[in-house]
Protein backbone atom coordinates (compact mmCIF):
# COMPACT_ATOMS: atom_id res chain seq x y z
CA UNK A 1 0.00 0.00 0.00
CA UNK A 2 1.17 3.51 -0.73
CA UNK A 3 1.12 6.17 1.92
CA UNK A 4 1.73 9.75 2.05
CA UNK A 5 3.94 10.85 4.73
CA UNK A 6 6.54 13.25 5.93
CA UNK A 7 10.67 12.75 6.84
CA UNK A 8 12.64 15.19 7.60
CA UNK A 9 14.68 16.38 4.80
CA UNK A 10 18.13 14.56 3.85
CA UNK A 11 21.51 15.92 4.04
CA UNK A 12 24.21 15.31 1.32
CA UNK A 13 27.55 13.69 3.06
CA UNK A 14 30.67 14.25 0.75
CA UNK A 15 30.88 13.89 -2.78
CA UNK A 16 26.80 13.70 -2.51
CA UNK A 17 24.22 16.15 -3.77
CA UNK A 18 20.82 17.13 -1.77
CA UNK A 19 18.28 17.42 -5.19
CA UNK A 20 15.46 18.86 -5.14
CA UNK A 21 12.69 16.66 -7.18
CA UNK A 22 10.57 18.13 -9.43
CA UNK A 23 9.52 14.85 -11.39
CA UNK A 24 9.87 11.04 -10.96
CA UNK A 25 9.24 8.59 -13.28
CA UNK A 26 6.91 5.82 -12.75
CA UNK A 27 9.09 2.59 -13.70
CA UNK A 28 7.32 -1.66 -13.74
CA UNK A 29 9.93 -1.99 -11.10
CA UNK A 30 8.27 0.74 -8.78
CA UNK A 31 5.45 -1.61 -9.57
CA UNK A 32 6.90 -5.16 -8.65
CA UNK A 33 8.75 -3.65 -5.71
CA UNK A 34 5.40 -2.30 -4.06
CA UNK A 35 4.04 -5.87 -4.29
CA UNK A 36 7.22 -7.17 -2.40
CA UNK A 37 9.13 -8.69 -5.76
CA UNK A 38 11.50 -6.00 -6.01
CA UNK A 39 15.41 -5.99 -4.93
CA UNK A 40 14.84 -3.92 -1.55
CA UNK A 41 13.54 -6.22 1.31
CA UNK A 42 13.06 -3.75 3.74
CA UNK A 43 9.21 -1.94 4.61
CA UNK A 44 8.47 0.96 4.46
CA UNK A 45 10.49 2.05 1.65
CA UNK A 46 10.29 5.19 -0.39
CA UNK A 47 9.93 3.72 -3.57
CA UNK A 48 11.00 5.19 -7.17
CA UNK A 49 14.30 5.39 -9.02
CA UNK A 50 13.73 7.91 -11.83
CA UNK A 51 14.83 12.20 -10.71
CA UNK A 52 14.70 15.12 -12.51
CA UNK A 53 15.29 18.43 -10.13
CA UNK A 54 17.22 21.16 -8.98
CA UNK A 55 20.64 20.71 -6.77
CA UNK A 56 19.87 22.44 -3.85
CA UNK A 57 23.07 21.83 -1.72
CA UNK A 58 26.54 20.01 -2.52
CA UNK A 59 28.51 17.93 -0.61
CA UNK A 60 32.26 18.31 0.31
CA UNK A 61 33.89 17.43 -2.91
CA UNK A 62 31.69 17.57 -5.52
CA UNK A 63 32.63 19.61 -8.51
CA UNK A 64 30.66 18.35 -11.06
CA UNK A 65 27.26 20.57 -10.14
CA UNK A 66 26.00 23.35 -8.33
CA UNK A 67 22.96 24.69 -6.68
CA UNK A 68 20.87 25.71 -8.98
CA UNK A 69 21.41 23.75 -11.39
CA UNK A 70 19.09 21.35 -13.08
CA UNK A 71 19.59 17.37 -13.04
CA UNK A 72 18.42 14.07 -13.82
CA UNK A 73 19.27 10.53 -13.25
CA UNK A 74 18.87 6.91 -11.41
CA UNK A 75 20.47 7.36 -7.97
CA UNK A 76 21.79 4.25 -5.99
CA UNK A 77 19.62 1.49 -8.31
CA UNK A 78 18.78 -0.99 -7.09
CA UNK A 79 19.04 0.36 -3.41
CA UNK A 80 16.57 2.95 -2.46
CA UNK A 81 16.50 6.13 -4.02
CA UNK A 82 13.40 7.30 -2.87
CA UNK A 83 12.61 9.50 -5.78
CA UNK A 84 8.69 9.53 -4.58
CA UNK A 85 9.93 12.44 -2.08
CA UNK A 86 10.59 15.93 -2.11
CA UNK A 87 14.05 15.70 -2.01
CA UNK A 88 16.65 13.39 -2.64
CA UNK A 89 20.83 12.78 -1.78
CA UNK A 90 23.26 11.23 -3.83
CA UNK A 91 26.80 10.48 -5.35
CA UNK A 92 27.17 13.51 -7.60
CA UNK A 93 28.05 11.09 -10.55
CA UNK A 94 25.31 9.32 -10.62
CA UNK A 95 23.58 12.71 -11.93
CA UNK A 96 24.08 14.52 -14.94
CA UNK A 97 23.02 18.11 -16.34
CA UNK A 98 19.15 17.62 -17.93
CA UNK A 99 19.05 18.20 -21.49
CA UNK A 100 17.49 22.07 -21.64
CA UNK A 101 15.36 20.80 -24.39
CA UNK A 102 13.37 18.63 -21.96
CA UNK A 103 10.93 19.15 -19.60
CA UNK A 104 11.21 18.07 -15.96
CA UNK A 105 8.45 15.22 -16.07
CA UNK A 106 10.23 14.07 -20.09
CA UNK A 107 13.37 14.20 -18.18
CA UNK A 108 12.01 11.81 -15.67
CA UNK A 109 11.16 9.17 -18.22
CA UNK A 110 14.73 8.40 -19.43
CA UNK A 111 16.96 7.40 -16.71
CA UNK A 112 16.17 3.89 -16.11
CA UNK A 113 14.84 2.99 -19.62
CA UNK A 114 17.43 5.14 -21.31
CA UNK A 115 20.70 3.55 -19.18
CA UNK A 116 19.18 0.27 -19.54
CA UNK A 117 19.01 0.83 -23.55
CA UNK A 118 22.52 2.57 -23.80
CA UNK A 119 23.84 -0.21 -21.53
CA UNK A 120 22.92 -3.07 -23.36
CA UNK A 121 23.80 -1.83 -26.29
CA UNK A 122 26.81 0.27 -26.23
CA UNK A 123 28.24 -1.38 -22.84
CA UNK A 124 26.93 -4.90 -23.12
CA UNK A 125 26.95 -5.60 -26.92
CA UNK A 126 29.36 -3.08 -28.43
CA UNK A 127 27.08 -2.75 -31.50
CA UNK A 128 28.64 -1.51 -34.49
CA UNK A 129 27.33 0.33 -37.49
CA UNK A 130 25.72 -2.04 -40.34
CA UNK A 131 25.42 -4.87 -37.39
CA UNK A 132 21.83 -6.40 -37.30
CA UNK A 133 19.69 -6.10 -33.72
CA UNK A 134 16.61 -8.44 -33.20
CA UNK A 135 14.35 -6.26 -30.28
CA UNK A 136 11.79 -8.22 -28.87
CA UNK A 137 9.40 -5.98 -26.95
CA UNK A 138 9.86 -3.03 -29.08
CA UNK A 139 7.26 -1.20 -28.38
CA UNK A 140 7.65 -0.91 -25.01
CA UNK A 141 9.17 1.46 -22.28
CA UNK A 142 13.06 0.18 -23.23
CA UNK A 143 12.25 -1.48 -26.21
CA UNK A 144 11.49 2.10 -27.76
CA UNK A 145 14.29 3.73 -26.55
CA UNK A 146 16.54 1.15 -27.59
CA UNK A 147 15.42 1.21 -31.22
CA UNK A 148 16.26 5.14 -31.67
CA UNK A 149 19.66 4.06 -29.83
CA UNK A 150 20.42 1.52 -32.12
CA UNK A 151 19.48 3.44 -35.11
CA UNK A 152 21.63 6.44 -33.51
CA UNK A 153 24.61 3.64 -34.28
CA UNK A 154 23.90 3.42 -37.44
CA UNK A 155 22.59 -0.71 -36.60
CA UNK A 156 19.56 -2.39 -38.42
CA UNK A 157 17.16 -2.68 -36.86
CA UNK A 158 14.05 -5.13 -36.41
CA UNK A 159 11.74 -4.99 -33.79
CA UNK A 160 9.02 -7.68 -33.06
CA UNK A 161 5.84 -5.60 -32.21
CA UNK A 162 2.08 -5.54 -32.31
CA UNK A 163 0.88 -4.29 -36.07
CA UNK A 164 -0.83 -0.94 -34.32
CA UNK A 165 2.70 0.66 -32.99
CA UNK A 166 4.63 -0.21 -36.23
CA UNK A 167 4.04 2.75 -37.99
CA UNK A 168 5.48 4.68 -34.52
CA UNK A 169 8.49 2.13 -34.32
CA UNK A 170 9.19 2.79 -38.02
CA UNK A 171 9.31 6.60 -37.45
CA UNK A 172 11.85 5.95 -35.12
CA UNK A 173 14.43 3.91 -37.36
CA UNK A 174 13.10 0.49 -37.19
CA UNK A 175 14.00 -0.93 -40.77
CA UNK A 176 12.16 -4.08 -40.52
CA UNK A 177 8.89 -4.73 -37.87
CA UNK A 178 7.23 -7.86 -37.46
CA UNK A 179 3.77 -8.99 -35.67
CA UNK A 180 4.33 -10.99 -33.59
CA UNK A 181 0.48 -11.75 -33.38
CA UNK A 182 0.24 -13.39 -37.02
CA UNK A 183 3.62 -14.14 -38.00
CA UNK A 184 7.08 -16.14 -35.94
CA UNK A 185 9.86 -14.23 -35.98
CA UNK A 186 12.01 -16.65 -36.89
CA UNK A 187 10.38 -17.70 -40.10
CA UNK A 188 11.19 -14.48 -41.17
CA UNK A 189 13.89 -13.12 -39.52
CA UNK A 190 17.83 -13.16 -41.48
CA UNK A 191 20.92 -13.88 -39.43
CA UNK A 192 21.24 -10.96 -36.86
CA UNK A 193 24.67 -10.22 -34.51
CA UNK A 194 22.67 -9.03 -31.60
CA UNK A 195 19.14 -10.01 -30.01
CA UNK A 196 17.66 -7.79 -26.77
CA UNK A 197 14.84 -10.00 -25.67
CA UNK A 198 12.29 -7.52 -23.23
CA UNK A 199 9.51 -10.21 -23.35
CA UNK A 200 11.06 -13.30 -21.81
CA UNK A 201 9.25 -16.51 -22.27
CA UNK A 202 10.46 -18.89 -25.11
CA UNK A 203 11.48 -15.77 -27.03
CA UNK A 204 15.12 -16.82 -26.17
CA UNK A 205 15.57 -20.02 -27.30
CA UNK A 206 13.85 -19.25 -30.35
CA UNK A 207 16.13 -16.60 -31.37
CA UNK A 208 19.59 -18.66 -30.89
CA UNK A 209 19.82 -20.26 -34.04
CA UNK A 210 19.23 -16.75 -35.67
CA UNK A 211 22.31 -15.32 -34.34
CA UNK A 212 25.84 -15.42 -35.84
CA UNK A 213 28.77 -17.08 -34.14
CA UNK A 214 30.15 -14.39 -32.23
CA UNK A 215 26.83 -12.24 -31.74
CA UNK A 216 24.99 -12.21 -28.38
CA UNK A 217 21.24 -12.12 -26.58
CA UNK A 218 20.18 -10.38 -23.58
CA UNK A 219 17.88 -11.11 -21.63
CA UNK A 220 16.42 -8.23 -19.69
CA UNK A 221 12.97 -9.68 -17.64
CA UNK A 222 14.63 -12.40 -15.87
CA UNK A 223 18.08 -14.60 -15.41
CA UNK A 224 18.80 -16.81 -18.14
CA UNK A 225 18.95 -20.37 -17.27
CA UNK A 226 21.62 -22.63 -17.58
CA UNK A 227 20.68 -24.77 -20.77
CA UNK A 228 20.07 -21.64 -22.91
CA UNK A 229 23.35 -20.60 -22.04
CA UNK A 230 25.18 -23.87 -23.11
CA UNK A 231 22.98 -23.97 -26.03
CA UNK A 232 24.67 -20.13 -27.31
CA UNK A 233 28.06 -21.47 -26.15
CA UNK A 234 27.75 -24.81 -28.22
CA UNK A 235 26.91 -22.34 -31.07
CA UNK A 236 29.67 -19.35 -30.51
CA UNK A 237 26.67 -16.80 -28.62
CA UNK A 238 27.52 -15.64 -25.61
CA UNK A 239 23.80 -15.25 -23.74
CA UNK A 240 23.72 -13.22 -20.80
CA UNK A 241 21.36 -11.51 -18.20
CA UNK A 242 21.43 -8.08 -17.40
CA UNK A 243 20.88 -5.39 -14.55
CA UNK A 244 20.91 -1.24 -14.82
CA UNK A 245 23.28 0.58 -13.09
CA UNK A 246 23.63 4.44 -11.85
CA UNK A 247 25.53 5.51 -14.70
CA UNK A 248 27.20 9.36 -15.49
CA UNK A 249 28.83 8.76 -18.66
CA UNK A 250 25.04 6.71 -20.01
CA UNK A 251 23.01 10.05 -19.16
CA UNK A 252 25.96 12.19 -21.06
CA UNK A 253 25.65 10.08 -24.05
CA UNK A 254 21.76 10.22 -23.86
CA UNK A 255 21.58 14.00 -23.14
CA UNK A 256 23.78 14.03 -26.24
CA UNK A 257 21.31 12.48 -28.36
CA UNK A 258 18.18 14.61 -27.34
CA UNK A 259 19.94 16.96 -28.02
CA UNK A 260 20.96 15.88 -31.51
CA UNK A 261 17.18 14.77 -32.14
CA UNK A 262 17.66 11.34 -32.16
CA UNK A 263 16.26 10.42 -28.68
CA UNK A 264 12.58 11.17 -27.80
CA UNK A 265 11.23 10.36 -24.76
CA UNK A 266 7.53 10.36 -24.31
CA UNK A 267 5.45 11.09 -21.16
CA UNK A 268 2.17 9.21 -21.07
CA UNK A 269 0.10 11.01 -17.83
CA UNK A 270 1.62 13.17 -15.64
CA UNK A 271 0.34 12.67 -11.81
CA UNK A 272 1.09 14.51 -8.46
CA UNK A 273 2.84 13.03 -5.72
CA UNK A 274 0.13 12.94 -2.99
CA UNK A 275 -1.74 10.99 -5.78
CA UNK A 276 1.06 7.96 -6.23
CA UNK A 277 -1.50 5.30 -5.74
CA UNK A 278 -3.13 6.15 -8.71
CA UNK A 279 0.00 6.78 -11.29
CA UNK A 280 0.37 3.05 -10.67
CA UNK A 281 -2.47 2.24 -11.61
CA UNK A 282 -2.74 3.86 -14.22
CA UNK A 283 0.48 2.43 -15.25
CA UNK A 284 -0.91 -0.48 -14.74
CA UNK A 285 -3.85 0.14 -17.22
CA UNK A 286 -1.46 1.44 -19.81
CA UNK A 287 1.15 0.66 -22.59
CA UNK A 288 4.67 -0.11 -20.83
CA UNK A 289 6.11 2.73 -23.33
CA UNK A 290 2.89 4.89 -22.11
CA UNK A 291 5.07 6.32 -19.32
CA UNK A 292 3.34 7.52 -15.95
CA UNK A 293 5.23 10.47 -13.90
CA UNK A 294 4.93 11.83 -10.65
CA UNK A 295 5.02 16.00 -10.57
CA UNK A 296 6.81 16.72 -7.22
Amino acid sequence: MLQLGELPAPRPINTEVLVRVHAAGVNPADLKQREGHGPLSQFPMILGWDVAGVVQECGFGVTLFSPGDEVYGMPWFPRQAGAYAEYVTAPSRQFALKPPALSFPEAATLPLAGLTAWQLLVDTAHLKAGQRVLIHGAAGGVGRLAVQIAASLGAYVIGVARADNHNALGALGADELIDYTTTRFEDVVAPVDLVLDFVGKDYTPRSLPLVVPGGTVILVPSGVDDAVVRLGADKGVRVTNFQVEPDHTGLLALSRLVGEGRLEPQVGATVRLEDAARAHQLAQSRTPSDKVVLSV
